[in-house]
């Protein structure tokens, strides 16, 4: 199946430094195209159009909607000469496992094609986008709906991953480095067995993949009453943090009636032990024309996660995350 959109060519300068921030993700708006943000702002005020009982009926047929998805992947694992013995033969099966158990309750599955091995000290840095094409004019492999993961053990930029988000084509043509760039950049360590301990459950390619799918954080533009990821159930966030506020307490800064249980159960947010997000979302229409590669049920199918947290109060005390449990 062939979307009309594909993943924006923009990346951006990355920064040098190889050792990421605590629960960095390098996705934003700021690498999309007009065109994606133009449709998937149009998705949203769409979705809050029409009377109630017209959304309930919609909502009846989308919960009635069956048929796996089916996702060909590329894993490119991409190491220094110093690094490369980091990455063992079991990790990327872990990888997939770990892509498919989070995926499942929401009828997506991956399928591993092929896995690449490469050492490249320049390509498993990528400190520039003239490097970071480089590799992927080399080693991308597929159509536009194949998801490439590129694993790479010294990631620049100061961040666990990031990944291009959707930018249309006109008749099948484009620039060619929309095709190249198509795909999602990963510290590699972040891989289940990984030397990144707290990171290392294989949730930031999950978090990534859910970019690749067209959705954005909950705290894009970091303000309470801007879109956020402009689906309607997962409320605005001011800035993204790392644990758990408390239980029940009330959420002074928060601009909609989102109670916090509520908030976070749904809120997609990068996070830490592992950085990804929470699936709460409905199916949508499945014929309908989607920002998604596949179906709009990828938009509403929220990457998942085991614990989020609200933003937007005024809470200063936090309760300490929750073990990791896959």
């Amino acid at each position: 199946m062939r979307s009309v959109l594909l993943l924006a060519s923009s990346l951006g300068l990355l920064a040098a430094a190889s050792d990421p921030k605590p629960f960095d993700c390098g996705t934003n708006t700021e690498h999309a195209s007009e065109d994606f943000l133009k449709k998937i702002q149009a998705l949203h005020d769409k979705s809050q159009s029409g009377s109630p009982a017209a959304r309930a009926a919609l909502a009846a047929r989308d919960a009635a909607a069956t048929g796996p998805i089916n996702v060909d992947a590329v894993f490119h694992i991409v190491a220094t000469s110093a690094a490369k013995s980091s990455i063992t033969n079991d990790m990327p099966s872990a990888q997939l496992t770990a892509l498919n158990t989070a995926y499942k309750p929401y009828n997506i599955q991956f399928n591993l094609i092929n896995v690449t091995w490469t050492t490249n000290d320049t390509w498993a840095i990528g400190a520039n986008t003239a490097d970071d094409l480089a590799m992927k004019q080399n080693l991308r492999q597929g159509s536009y709906d194949t998801l490439n993961l590129y694993f790479q053990t010294d990631l620049s930029g100061g961040v666990l991953g990031r990944c291009t988000l959707l930018s249309s084509i006109a008749n099948g043509k484009s620039d060619p480095t929309v095709y190249a760039n198509d795909g999602c950049n990963i510290n590699a360590h972040t891989m289940p067995m990984g030397t990144l301990n707290g990171y290392n459950s294989g949730m930031t390619a999950v978090h990534e993949t859910g970019h690749w799918m067209g959705l954005l954080h909950t705290f894009e533009g970091y303000s309470c009453t801007g879109p956020g990821d402009y689906i309607d159930d997962t409320p605005q966030e001011s800035t993204a943090t790392g644990g758990l506020p408390l239980w029940g307490k009330p959420n002074a800064n928060m601009t909609n009636s989102a109670s916090p249980k509520s908030h976070q159960k749904t809120t997609s947010k990068v996070q830490p032990l592992p950085p990804s997000h929470t699936p709460e979302k409905k199916k949508a229409k499945a014929k309908e024309p989607s920002v998604l590669r596949y179906t709009l049920n990828l938009l509403k199918a929220r990457p998942p996660h085991n614990y989020v947290e609200c933003e937007c109060d005024n809470s200063s005390q936090r309760d300490p995350p929750p073990p990791y449990e896959p």
